[in-house]
């Protein structure tokens, strides 16, 4: 990963901890980056393998520390649907010119596939010996995989890749100017589809609804991009999907285009036989662009369990929205990312029992105006004997000031998909509300208590949820 010099440390560190940066902090600032991706082959219990993968997005965080979302994933044996999602914390050695010694923890809690997980609770110490080829890095890590309330203990030895790269931001006061950016800002991506789909597995004609998301970037011809789904009808409550896609499209004028994508990733979860869990997608559709911003769209396709029986026909239909601008001075919107932690007091589960559940999660807020933003969500459970229990929303929320200072308040009204670890959500559509109050020390951090109810449309769930959660704003570059 880049290095940076002694001010960057301290303006990272200052700027983590909610501070702002020195006087002479620049109006458009490159904040380092790593994605580090690893794989290794972990034992349950009995002698039993499975293959993890593991992808992590790392930020500094003051001095050689790293910090940053992480997930790790299925991707061989018989647990698909295994998905955990946390944080990760690193520090960092230089050992010479071209080599690297990180110690690491990852914590974080998910489960599925009917591993032993108990809670849910992840924890991954780690040691990796890096080779940096500049932008590109290559390692050997041994790591130890551990739920301290269920049954898996193992250590092992992996291979891990990494890549660097620069989050580009200016400060969120900026938001509704017009300035320049000198390029892509945030992460790159270019659009952000808001999906809903079925898929018609092979033989049992019984569809599965799914609602997700995908976010693309464009190559010339060509797009890559992310894409995540989870069930939220018909009797697969529980399962989810991660995948990497690569596809391309031709212009056939009016703005209709068509395309052709394939994606390869893991999956599982709500009695679906994917096996270890890897699944690959062909689809081919259309899109029809309705302005500057907006386009929608339509695809049909294939869907393909690598090692388990899992077949199914694919349908999709999306709403995209454009992140990047096309002129050299767009306009800034704020955004934020916060680390959560919520509690559902009296989570119903299939026996007829209430008991408590926690859990860890990730949000993305992105600003429309002065007081309205929208807002996508990902949790997973970590204690509550509900390990596998995972889920995703978005939705809109109402803030009584943009960019404060001091305490407000506001509200969010979120729909998505749950399910696992028991949890009665039926076919896993779910809806939450939340009022909150928070306070922000200078518009850049913000610490916020929550309180509200979430509620499966067709099951039991119905569950006051406590939430606290420490955001961090910045500004990026919008149509």
């Amino acid at each position: 990963m880049p290095a940076m010099n002694p001010h960057q440390n301290l303006c990272a560190l200052a700027m983590a901890l909610g501070g702002a940066c020195a006087a002479a902090q620049p109006v458009v600032s490159d904040t380092p980056m790593g994605l580090t991706l690893s794989a290794e082959n972990t034992r349950l219990p009995d002698g039993e393998r499975m293959g993890l993968v593991g992808g992590s997005l790392l930020f500094p965080a003051g001095g050689n520390f790293w910090w940053g979302p992480a997930v790790y994933g299925a991707a061989s044996g018989r647990r698909g649907g295994f998905f955990v999602g946390g944080v990760e914390l690193q520090h960092r050695w230089r050992l010479g010119r071209h080599y690297e010694l990180a110690t690491g923890l990852y914590a974080g809690g998910g489960g599925g596939g009917n591993a032993p997980v108990g809670g849910g609770l992840m924890l991954r110490p780690a040691v990796t010996l890096w080779h940096d080829m500049g932008s590109f890095q290559a390692g050997l890590a041994l790591s130890q995989l551990r739920f301290p309330s269920g049954n898996i203990t193992s250590t092992q030895a992996g291979l891990v890749l990494g890549w660097g790269g620069n989050f580009r931001h200016t400060h969120p006061r900026n938001a509704g100017k017009r300035m320049a950016l000198g390029g892509r800002s945030g992460l790159g991506v270019d659009h952000l589809l808001l999906t809903a789909g079925t898929y018609r597995p092979r033989g049992s004609g019984a569809a599965v609804g799914l609602i997700g998301a995908r976010a693309v970037r464009n190559l010339g011809d060509w797009h890559v991009g992310i894409e995540t789904a989870a069930a939220a009808q018909g009797q697969a409550a529980g399962y989810m999907e991660i995948l990497g896609e690569l596809g391309t499209g031709w212009a056939l004028g009016d703005g209709f285009t068509l395309g052709v994508r394939s994606a390869l990733g893991m999956g599982g979860g709500g009695g679906l036989p994917t096996g270890g869990g890897v699944i690959g997608k062909l689809a081919a559709g259309g899109a029809w662009r309705l302005g500057r911003q907006w386009h929608v769209g339509a695809e049909l396709g294939l869907v393909h369990g690598f090692n388990g029986d899992f077949r199914a026909r694919s349908g999709q239909l999306w709403l995209a929205m454009a992140l990047e601008p096309e002129g050299p001075d767009p306009q800034v919107a704020r955004y934020e990312w916060a680390p959560t932690w919520q509690r559902n007091t009296k989570a119903q589960r299939k026996t007829g029992r209430r008991a408590p559940l926690d859990t860890v999660g990730l949000k993305l807020n992105r600003w429309l105006g002065p007081h309205l933003y929208l807002s996508a969500q990902a949790h997973s459970a970590y204690s509550g004997g509900a390990g596998a229990y995972s889920l995703g929303l978005i939705g809109a929320g109402w803030s009584s000031a943009a960019v404060p200072r001091g305490w407000h308040w506001g509200a969010e009204l979120l729909a998505g998909a749950a399910g696992g670890g028991g949890v009665d959500t039926a076919g896993g559509a779910i809806m939450q509300g939340m009022a909150w109050g928070g306070w922000t020390p200078d518009g850049l951090s913000h610490f916020r208590l929550g309180l509200g109810q979430v509620r499966a449309l067709r099951g039991g769930l119905s569950s006051p949820v406590l939430e606290l959660s420490w955001s961090r704003a910045f500004g990026l570059g919008t149509p």
